[in-house]
């Protein structure tokens, strides 16, 4: 069938865009998977280029949130802005010499931090339902909009209460955008390419602090507001990037097949790459899919998230995000360069730590590509935290000792967590959001996720400045020991609940979770074909 036939004939009514006989659809849809399953990546990615592209996009819109992320937290090391936006703290030691530092207060700091990341649970929760009514394109033009307005007001904000209104905004724009974002690539990834196409949002996640990285590292010196206004101007950059992609984006055909619209999706999947039988097998497989899970998910509010078999998916797509949170990648990412100009390191040699930090968090995200298809989701999350949490307690050891070599040696440790974070957990949490949660409620799914991750992140931006700070408890490194003993916690909660779930199709993991597999069956589990 050509691919002009294959449109005409959706074009006649609803009723004809699928064959009459469901045993029909039913060998479509597996003909799909069939098909899907056996490709290598290479030939995944010869069949799907534009998709591919289009998940890239994806990519590049969620770098513009990471970047907006990083910013907040690594001009808490930039001195002009702590002289700016903080006050003067005077600091003796025991022979009586006198060191003067610029702090932000604790309580702003707290509301830079924690504020944007508080509206954006708001915008993630939010997203989930605005998404499902308008569509993921509208969604993503919407809050690119309000991303403008936001660093606007971030730019020139020369007050603590117009910096903040700028960062509360582009919270909210940046929830948003990462929920949407995610479940756009999960939706439209080729089964083959699915696992390092997730990942790579995460590579977002460590691209984005590295460019951070590097303009700080120019500019943070800096003795005026282009100190840290520079990194500002520089989103605009990645903002009007994403603008001009967006007015091509093809809708997600899962979306358009959702709301009846089979004639746009196949449209969509033709932007996508997909033209002639492959088109009509796609498209088959999706409304397929979507009929089975209807019976479990009729309404698609986020209540259904929590009925059913549906619960236990919300419970394993959300874990690996929350623990992220809940092991110290806050810490890591927001004062790192602050806690090493506090262990001895000048305000320059700290940014070019910094860089390297996110260099080593890059080539991690890169290494995951690989090894989260070749090792599995399963032991790549439980044994990469395994190994976090020793880093975490050697961080901690390290500095309790408080020597000017065993702080230094606490700074190597947040560079050796770093790495390791980015191959496993930094990762692989985002393939399993993709792949566990349902198909119809995939969206909402993935939105309560990064809401409940967020809300984490908010504490911890609220409280971090209090157990941190010099001029507070002044724990500094000695947070390992916090972030430590939770990840002992999480470890066993993966071993118990966490599915493998590499090279399975959403029709195969619906039917697995509907007959209640246990997780640890899964990997070695057989499927006789059908739904």
């Amino acid at each position: 069938m050509s691919t002009s036939r294959s449109f005409l004939h959706l074009e006649k009514s609803p009723v004809e865009s699928y064959p009459s006989d469901p045993s029909s659809t039913t060998d479509l849809h597996n003909l799909s998977d069939a098909s899907d399953a056996s490709d290598s990546k290479l030939a995944s990615l010869r069949k799907n280029p534009w998709a591919v592209v289009w998940c890239v996009y994806a990519v590049w819109v969620v770098l513009l949130v990471s970047f907006e992320n990083q910013a907040g937290g690594n001009i808490i090391g930039i001195p002009q802005f702590r002289k700016d936006f903080g006050r003067e703290f005077r600091s003796e030691d025991g022979s009586g010499k006198v060191t003067v530092t610029w702090v932000l207060a604790a309580g702003w700091q707290s509301a830079f931090q924690g504020a944007p990341i508080a509206s954006a649970v708001i915008g993630a929760l939010g997203c989930g339902q605005i998404a499902d009514m308008l569509g993921r394109r509208i969604v993503i033009m919407l809050c690119l909009f309000i991303t403008f307005i936001a660093i606007t007001m971030e730019f020139v904000a020369t007050t603590n209460a117009l910096f903040f209104g700028g960062k509360f905004l582009n919270g909210f724009a940046t929830g948003a955008l990462a929920s949407v974002c995610v479940t756009y690539i999960g939706e439209i990834a080729p089964l083959a390419l699915r696992g390092m196409l997730t990942c790579l949002t995460a590579l977002a996640y460590t691209l984005g602090p590295l460019i951070v990285a590097f303009i700080v590292n120019t500019t943070g010196v800096y003795t005026n507001r282009w100190a840290y206004r520079a990194v500002f101007c520089s989103q605009y950059g990645f903002a009007i990037t994403a603008s001009m992609g967006v007015f091509f984006m093809p809708e997600s055909p899962w979306w358009l097949v959702s709301k009846s619209r089979p004639t746009h999706a196949l449209a969509a999947l033709h932007k996508l790459g997909h033209t002639g039988p492959s088109a009509d097998t796609r498209l088959a497989e999706i409304t397929y899919t979507l009929d089975e899970v209807k019976k479990e998910t009729a309404g698609v509010t986020y209540l259904e998230c929590f009925r059913h078999s549906n619960l236990r998916r919300t419970l394993i797509s959300i874990s690996p995000l929350c623990i992220q949170s809940l092991s110290g990648i806050v810490f890591a990412a927001s004062y790192s360069t602050y806690y090493m100009q506090l262990a001895g390191f000048s305000t320059s040699l700290s940014f070019k730590l910094q860089i390297m930090q996110q260099v080593i968090s890059l080539l991690g995200n890169v290494f995951s590509w690989y090894l989260v298809d070749r090792v599995g989701r399963r032991k790549l999350t439980f044994w990469g935290l395994a190994v976090l949490t020793v880093v975490l307690f050697l961080m901690a050891g390290l500095a309790t000792v408080g020597t000017p070599a065993e702080l230094k040696g606490a700074v190597s440790m947040i560079l050796v967590y770093c790495f390791v974070y980015n191959v496993t957990i930094g990762a692989s949490a985002y393939t399993i959001l993709c792949e566990v949660s349902t198909s119809r409620l995939r969206v909402k799914t993935i939105s309560i996720g990064l809401a409940l991750q967020n809300a984490l992140n908010t504490m911890w931006s609220f409280t971090l400045p209090y157990l941190f700070n010099p001029d507070k408890l002044n724990l500094g490194g000695k947070l390992g020991f916090v972030f430590g003993g939770l990840s002992l916690l999480c470890l066993g909660g993966l071993w118990w609940g966490l599915p493998e779930t590499r090279l399975r199709t959403f029709g195969e993991l619906d039917r697995m979770f509907v007959e209640r597999v246990p997780a640890r069956r899964f990997e070695n589990f057989k499927n006789d074909g059908r739904v």
